[in-house]
């Protein structure tokens, strides 16, 4: 995680609404040369202010179509505006309000960690490897992806990313995000025992040499601290209350919450299968809850909860707020660019081919349908 200085104490002493009104002062004065771009998971206080929202891949393309844009201020984490500056021109600076808004599931992956699994794996089979990972993940490890025939995913097209790579190689080793290899390796067929957990904090992954030489898919033991909340017990719950209601998950949930919910799929998939309900249908949703609480007032005619009962919100994505989105500004102002987000020629120009590859397979197809 990148360290971010404390900001100086006058920020603490405005008020709120000093704060927007001052936030839009400089939204107007920049003009279009300034785009501010808003996480699903960010707060509302922040999300108000951005000229677009969406998930991390998303704002990472709408970022590299403003033909206008001299500054991109990324309401997000820290390798969501890596993805952005590597595929934005060189012009555009990308700017991290919170250098410690950083993603526990992308920290849970190092290149240097990556490249011991990588050693272990390829010496103890003849198998060929393709590298999967998830965008949720260092720019690096886009890089090694790109650079060792493979690509990243997101959770709307990791099915097609994983089809397309089982017929580039004899295995995929999938990262960081054990559950979303694990559901979409699983929606494909692949039995639960054809895959092996690479934990890369024990010798060799904790795998002997059979398990990498029998398993298709070696998934790596990260996670997403929001989405692992979610439980077996949660659903039926729900299911005891509420037994004419919908349970739709992000598939980033462990294996068991994705089968027992009705629907898994990506933020943009909840957010459209919810949208286009019918009026009085009832929704329990597995996912950020300021992105559940956002829903839930957009469509008031329909009953749409959390499926916890905790706060399930990402704390990181909450160290961005309007003080620093504020601060990021008056910076800016002051000609000075605080917090950009620069990614080394070497290693951007890898992770664009992971990114690449990506792209050209893109879709939001649901993960479970029963």
């Amino acid at each position: 995680m990148l360290f971010q200085p404390p900001l100086p104490p006058r920020y603490a002493e405005m008020t709120e609404v000093e704060i927007a009104d001052q936030i839009a002062r400089h939204k107007r004065g920049f003009g279009k040369s300034l785009v501010i771009l808003g996480h699903h998971y960010q707060q509302d206080e922040v999300i108000r202010f951005a000229d677009f929202t969406g998930d991390s891949l998303k704002l990472s393309q709408i970022a590299a179509e403003q033909d206008q844009a001299e500054f991109v201020v990324f309401c997000g984490v820290h390798f969501m505006a890596e993805s952005a500056d590597i595929l934005t021109a060189d012009s555009v600076k990308i700017i991290l309000p919170d250098l410690s808004a950083g993603c526990s599931m992308a920290d849970m992956a190092a290149i240097d960690q990556l490249e011991e699994a990588w050693e272990f794996l390829t010496h103890a089979t003849a198998d060929t490897f393709v590298p999967i990972t998830y965008v949720n993940s260092y720019a690096t490890i886009k890089a090694f992806c790109g650079e060792h025939r493979g690509a990243c995913c997101t959770s709307g097209n990791a099915r097609l990313i994983l089809e397309w790579a089982l017929t580039q190689g004899d295995k995929v080793v999938f990262l960081p995000d054990q559950h979303l290899g694990r559901n979409t390796a699983y929606a494909l067929g692949i039995p639960l025992d054809e895959m092996a957990l690479y934990d890369p904090a024990l010798p060799d992954g904790g795998l002997t040499g059979e398990q990498a030489r029998s398993a298709r898919v070696i998934l790596w033991k990260g996670h997403c601290s929001v989405h692992s909340l979610f439980t077996v017990q949660q659903c039926e719950q729900i299911r005891s209350v509420a037994p004419e209601g919908k349970i739709v998950v992000h598939p980033e949930c462990p294996w068991e919450v994705v089968q027992k919910a009705d629907l898994a799929g990506s933020t943009e998939f909840i957010i459209k299968t919810v949208g286009d309900s019918p009026g009085g249908s009832k929704w329990a949703v597995g996912t950020e809850v300021h992105l559940v609480d956002r829903l839930a007032a957009l469509h008031p005619d329909k009953q749409v909860r959390s499926l916890a009962s905790i706060q399930c919100l990402c704390t990181t994505m909450y160290r961005i707020d309007t003080s620093h989105l504020l601060w990021s500004l008056d910076e800016l102002a002051a000609e000075r660019v605080s917090n950009r987000i620069v990614v080394p020629p070497d290693v951007r120009r890898d992770a664009l081919v992971a990114l690449d590859r990506m792209l050209q397979h893109v879709s939001s197809r649901p993960m479970a349908a029963k």
